[in-house]
């Protein structure tokens, strides 16, 4: 198609295979070839000049049309991809979106004002292949490995507990200190321990309370309530050790790095999915 609209174009075959780069001779064939699949001569050809037969009217029409299609669609992707749009489908960790992900959504709100949004704030596991999210955020290393999960930071736990809290109880000044202390236990794999690292040593302290929880948030809460020791990322309680309802404890040590992931169903993404990806990754990373 491409070939016979350069032949009209240059009005015979040798200025258009000159401005293409190809042999006159294989223009011509090709040009022949076409005619064949089509079953309709389309040029009449003489030794000065080529003319359209009707066929090849009808035929150089449609062409032009669907080159002008094609020209209006990469024009429009361009569009989509400088300024994406759509519903961005997002399932988030409660807790984590609350407190942290909040101002960095706004923000990318703002930036990006075709794109409305359906953001899904639920502790279960979502299934990414069978219900309609674009990417998950979530926190802890991914559980299936059939999903592709992009780093997006790693945020450090440091132990954090109240004044009225500390006054009552004591101050912890080393791990073992902590199996005496009522510290928060996450209700998941792995809770009653918190491995604990100063940059020469690891711990691994039994921990345990009268609270057992599923919600970082609620654990976070109770801290500020006196009721107990939290190790969660300073990210999750920046507002509370602003106003003083929280102070960290124990400052040479702190818990294990804890990942932070999008997770997709493929890696072909649509240009809003990337950019808030992207976005994420650059907001979150030291």
């Amino acid at each position: 198609m491409g070939l016979f609209v350069e032949v009209v174009k240059a009005k015979g075959f040798r200025g258009a295979a000159e401005a293409i780069g190809i042999p006159n001779s294989t223009l011509s064939r090709r040009i022949s070839g076409l005619e064949k699949a089509i079953g309709l001569r389309l040029l009449h050809r003489t030794t000065r000049k080529i003319e359209l037969t009707e066929a090849g009217k009808i035929y150089f029409e449609r062409c032009k049309r669907i080159v002008e299609e094609a020209r209006l669609a990469h024009e429009q992707l361009g569009e989509m991809l400088a300024q994406p749009s759509g519903v961005l489908r997002v399932s988030l960790p409660v807790d984590f979106a609350v407190t942290y992900l909040a101002p960095l959504i706004a923000e990318f709100a703002g930036l990006y004002p075709g794109i409305t949004f359906d953001l899904d704030l639920t502790p279960r596991r979502v299934d990414l292949v069978g219900e309609p999210f674009d990417v998950a955020i979530r926190m802890g290393q991914p559980e299936d490995s059939q999903l592709i999960a992009r780093q997006l930071a790693s945020l450090e736990s440091h132990l954090y507990a109240s004044p009225g809290y500390l006054e009552r109880a004591g101050e912890p000044h080393k791990p073992s200190d902590l199996e005496k202390h009522e510290c928060f236990s996450i209700s998941k794999a792995g809770a009653g321990f918190w491995t604990l690292r100063d940059g020469k040593h690891t711990a691994k302290i039994s921990v345990g309370g009268r609270f057992t929880i599923n919600s970082v948030g609620l654990m976070r809460r109770l801290a500020t309530l006196d009721m107990g020791i939290v190790l969660v990322p300073a990210e999750v309680v920046a507002d509370d050790l602003a106003g003083g309802q929280l102070r960290r404890v124990m400052p040479a040590w702190h818990g294990v790095p804890m990942p932070v992931y999008a997770i997709t169903e493929t890696r072909l993404l649509p240009a809003k999915t990337q950019r808030f990806i992207e976005f994420l990754r650059e907001r979150l990373e030291p």
